[in-house]
């Protein structure tokens, strides 16, 4: 299986619902398995919004990522009903880091 392919099936894992659904906002240890988990969907979609932008833009899908991702898990008040509303909510992260940057 490839690196690619092994990436989405682990992004796939019930775990990663679980861990969204523990309490509805990770932190710590639990925070980076859900980003281990999850990445490569994260990566996918981010390298989707800046196929959209500008060709001299400076940031890349990578930082994307990490930006909207920190953004997501450092709100207080957020509570993710399931995978579909997370990835719904990280989209959204990554629209604003892009408006903001």
């Amino acid at each position: 299986m490839s690196d690619s392919a092994e990436n989405r099936a682990n992004a796939s894992d019930p775990s990663a619902t679980e861990l969204l659904l523990a309490s509805g906002r990770t932190g710590g240890s639990g925070a980076e398995r859900l980003f281990q988990l999850v990445y490569a969907e994260l990566h996918e979609l981010a390298r989707g919004y800046m196929k959209r932008e500008r060709a001299d833009h400076t940031l890349q899908p990578t930082i994307l990522v990490h930006d909207a991702f920190l953004r997501l898990i450092d709100q207080s008040n957020v509570s993710f009903n399931d995978r579909g509303h997370f990835f719904a909510l990280a989209a959204r992260c990554m629209r604003q880091v892009l408006v903001d940057h």
